[in-house]
């Protein structure tokens, strides 16, 4: 059997992007197509080869190894990409978390190290609990007050996920990168995180949290005086006020991170998720929302992805058969039958309601969120998004900072007030059934402020379930 043929394609090149990787390693495919083709008549490659590759997912596993390759630069590369495939380790989380000070990414990164048994890699891990080869020459630049510099951060971080245990369990990389520069690094380096979860919330929010942000140097875990104090005195006691902490230090970094963010959300755009900070945090419960279900489906090319695809371009709704087969495999995964779950805007007919009740998908609480019609076209019809930032503005109750982000701003054709009435149509048609088929429900007034909204919605979770009479 004639071997492939060499390829020889200059990778550098195609690291521009996150995703470049994969773009090469179609190419190097093609290229190797293309030419055994043209060098083998007689046995030309069959028209359904693309086809197979991508079915079984040869194109990402190439991106894969190229990557590893990349971050390891194994002597006998061969050798290395044969243990690799024994190892069986592509499903490992490769996620960074990003965001403004403040604005909670050591909480989340440990919730995932935790939710996936990854291994937390931060600033203040890579300094003081790893025993790399250039980690005295970053601490030399930390105790002197100056600025480590990018080339630095990113030789720990490289040496760091080179470990077998970021290799097989996965890594969750806290408040890196912080710029442009960096990301180029790591990306020159192989590293390719899957996910970026990227955390924002208002600045007087974030510089009111740092004042109360205390740390457990036993655990790492955060805390705060006002929003989440614990209840055990030993974690009391042992809690530390972080260093620079001061408003003008937080105001210093605010404003740095944001002349940041924007080359950093241009990088990692298409694999990067938005998530408001400045919103209470349910630990036990697992948001799940229709709409991000369906969207998530289309961008992980699943087979119900490719079904669902067409109406989403076309914006058509869904039909039902599709959304709840979406909805039986996410409700079925384990982090939903542990932790619970809230379902987000649906059902939104009886037809709906009795077609999870069919399947066995049964909420043991409803909330109906009432809200005046004049209030309705008020909140919706004035939001605005920054297509620079993805940061969601009102032009009343929340307008643009700056007369450069309001110029920028566009609306989704969905909150156009024409729009707008057909959806509320739609609604009212179906919600007075809809309240009929669950008559256990609890009514929500939601034209008030959002923290007494929570509260009362805490309230109706926390008391027992009513009994049913047989």
């Amino acid at each position: 059997m004639r071997p492939w043929p060499r390829p020889r394609v200059a990778i550098g090149r195609f690291l521009s992007h996150v995703d470049d990787v994969s773009l090469a390693t179609r190419r190097v495919a093609g290229a190797a197509m293309a030419e055994a083709d043209t060098e083998d008549a007689a046995r030309p490659w069959p028209p359904p080869a693309g086809a197979y590759a991508e079915e079984r997912g040869l194109f990402q596993l190439l991106q894969n190894m190229l990557e590893e390759l990349l971050i390891h630069k194994p002597d006998d590369p061969i050798e290395f990409m044969i243990n690799h495939l024994k190892q069986n380790n592509d499903d490992a989380p490769r996620i960074c978390v990003l965001g403004p000070p403040a604005s909670g990414k050591t909480t989340v990164a440990m919730w995932l190290c935790k939710h996936f048994n990854a291994i937390r890699v931060s600033q203040e891990t890579l300094l003081f609990k790893e025993t790399l080869r250039q980690t005295e020459e970053a601490k030399a630049y930390k105790e002197r007050n100056q600025k480590i510099p990018n080339a630095l951060w990113a030789n720990l971080i490289q040496e760091r996920l080179s470990n077998v245990d970021c290799i097989k369990q996965g890594w969750i990389l806290e408040g890196f990168p912080e710029n442009q520069e960096q990301a180029w690094m790591l990306q020159s380096s192989g590293i390719f995180p899957r996910h970026v979860v990227m955390l924002y919330a208002p600045d007087t929010v974030l510089i009111e949290r740092s004042g109360g942000k205390r740390l457990d140097p036993l655990t790492q875990e955060v805390f705060h005086t006002t929003f989440d104090w614990p209840s055990d005195p030993l974690v009391q006691e042992r809690l530390v006020k972080p260093e620079d902490l001061s408003e003008q230090e937080v105001s210093k970094k605010l404003l740095e991170y944001h002349r940041n963010f924007p080359e950093i959300f241009h990088i990692y755009q298409k694999v990067l998720k938005s998530i408001n900070a400045d919103q209470p945090s349910v630990d036990v419960l697992s948001q799940v929302c229709c709409g991000q279900l369906l969207k998530e489906a289309v961008a992980d090319n699943t087979k119900l992805g490719e079904l669902v695809k067409p109406y989403i371009d076309s914006g058509s709704p869904v039909p039902d058969n599709l959304v709840l087969k979406l909805l039986t495999e996410r409700l079925s995964s384990l982090d939903c039958l542990s932790h619970g779950w809230v379902l987000s805007g649906f059902p939104r007919n009886v037809r709906q309601g009795q077609q999870l009740q069919k399947a066995q998908i049964n909420p043991n609480r409803v909330f109906f969120f009432n809200l005046p019609y004049e209030s309705i076209m008020e909140r919706l019809s004035q939001r605005r998004t920054d297509p620079v930032t993805g940061e969601r503005y009102h032009t009343t109750f929340r307008p643009a900072p700056t007369p450069e982000i309001q110029a920028r701003l566009r609306q989704n054709p969905k909150d156009e007030e024409e729009n707008i009435e057909k959806r509320l149509n739609i609604y009212y048609s179906n919600v007075k059934a809809l309240e009929d088929f669950y008559q256990d429900a609890f009514y929500v007034n939601a034209d008030q402020d959002p923290y007494v909204i929570f509260e009362f919605i805490e309230s109706c979770i926390i008391k027992p379930l009513p009994c049913k009479k047989p």
